[in-house]
């Protein structure tokens, strides 16, 4: 991996935590699955208040996925980068699904939240990814702009 490409990698990981954090948000604001919280599940987890877990969510969305992702991207399926998003999201997901759900007390896949939790996740895993794939073609040196 290059200093190019981690660069791309977190700007792009940047930008597609801003998209997810936004979504988060209005699914907040309208009231939808309210007890689907990753930032108060983050903070929780580590004692702290919600904006450390706000920190911690761009941390892990901008650093370790931006990083990986750029790190990743030779080697995942697909022609374009976009859809190599999606699939490192969807792998991104499971991790969060097996690991981090149950740590915050959620249960594996979320169960304890519902059925609904795993598929809103899903979702917005999938957005997070297609956008961090779309930027991180944008970024690309060569000018190709592969969507």
């Amino acid at each position: 991996m290059t200093t190019g490409n981690w660069m791309k990698g977190l700007g792009a990981g940047f930008v597609a935590t801003v998209i997810l954090s936004g979504l988060m948000a209005m699914k907040a604001m309208i009231g939808v699955m309210q007890e689907l919280n990753p930032i108060k599940m983050i903070a929780d987890m580590l004692g702290a208040p919600p904006a450390v877990g706000w920190v911690m969510h761009f941390m892990i969305g901008t650093l370790l996925w931006g990083t990986l992702f750029s790190w990743l991207d030779p080697t995942l399926p697909g022609e374009s980068h976009w859809l190599k998003g999606i699939a490192f999201a969807a792998g991104a997901w499971l991790i969060m699904m097996i690991a981090m759900m149950p740590m915050a007390g959620a249960g594996l896949f979320g169960y304890h939240l519902g059925m609904t939790a795993p598929v809103m996740t899903l979702m917005l895993h999938i957005v997070f990814g297609f956008v961090l794939g779309a930027v991180y073609a944008l970024e690309r040196p060569d000018s190709t702009h592969e969507f």
